[in-house]
């Protein structure tokens, strides 16, 4: 499956973002889908994803209560709503599925087979 990010840009301390992964090749609905960001010098970090279709999301504490992951599999597409954005959210934000993801490795990078090309969130004033 060939993953693809977009919806990145430069917003406000306060405002909101929707970042989107679009799934060509194959269905997205049998994948488990996970959403991290990555800063220069830093590893790749967690904030979001599905273990499996119709489980529920789970998020990074970072973001819990500000970020909503929802999927549209009519679309093979899944959202991150990002509100109340702050400037440590700024990153490089990547979308990354896999079909074998046990639920104790969704915040593992490793343990995901395919990766989109990443957009850039900027939040500053």
């Amino acid at each position: 499956v060939q993953l693809q990010a977009f919806g990145g840009g430069v917003v406000h301390p306060g405002g909101s973002l929707r970042l989107s992964c679009t799934a060509s090749g194959r269905s997205f609905s049998a994948y488990a889908v996970g959403w991290f960001r990555q800063t220069p010098g830093k590893e790749r970090e967690y904030v979001g994803g599905f273990h499996r279709r119709g489980s529920s999301p789970l998020y990074a504490d970072s973001v819990k209560g500000r970020w909503t992951i929802s999927r549209d599999n009519a679309k093979n597409t899944v959202y991150l709503q990002m509100n109340s954005l702050r400037p440590d959210d700024t990153g490089v934000y990547y979308c990354a599925a896999s079909q074998t993801i046990i639920y104790s490795s969704l915040s593992t990078p490793s343990a995901y087979n395919y990766w989109g090309q990443g957009t850039q969130v900027t939040v500053s004033s």
